[in-house]
């Protein structure tokens, strides 16, 4: 868990997409991702939760980063437990944070950032970065699947999460 904090935090601020008062940042995604396939879905949101307040800590994040990134990483995890594929997992990112944490960043932003938007002003932002975010995750898991000491580590039944 410290080693996913550590990289999405350092990361994180190295590629972004602007999103008005909010930065889409989709590396967290993929953390997100390999998160939720590697630890389950508990896990998965500390390590998210962990990410958000160190970046708003840092000042490279804002308060936006909990609802999507908490909510992505619960359903990549929760999804990914449920039916064993990896694309399960960048599924419920792509749904917890591209839709259900951009809807719920809304008042977030409304109350703690003073922005005025409309309810789904985030979807796009937000989508298009766990989009990106979702496959670069679903990457890296295939090709730690590739490596032998990964492959015992993340278990023989995953050839059959792919």
């Amino acid at each position: 868990m410290a080693m996913l904090v550590a990289i999405g935090t350092i990361c994180s601020h190295l590629f972004y997409i602007p999103a008005g008062v909010a930065k889409a940042f989709p590396v967290q995604h993929s953390i997100n991702v390999m998160a939720g396939v590697m630890l389950g879905p508990i896990p998965a949101v500390i390590v998210a939760f962990s990410i958000g307040l160190l970046r708003n800590l840092f000042g490279i994040g804002s308060l936006l980063a909990f609802p999507g990134g908490m909510i992505g990483a619960f359903l990549a995890g929760y999804l990914y437990k449920k039916g064993r594929k990896y694309t399960f997992a960048v599924i419920g990112e792509w749904v917890g944070t591209g839709i259900i944490g951009a809807v719920i960043a809304v008042p977030v932003a409304t109350v703690f950032l003073g922005s005025k938007t409309g309810a789904f002003f985030f979807v796009t932002p937000f989508l298009v970065s766990s989009i990106v975010g979702g496959v670069i995750g679903l990457v890296v898991l295939r090709l730690l699947l590739k490596n032998a000491a990964a492959k015992n580590w993340l278990g023989s039944n995953e050839e059959k999460a792919l």
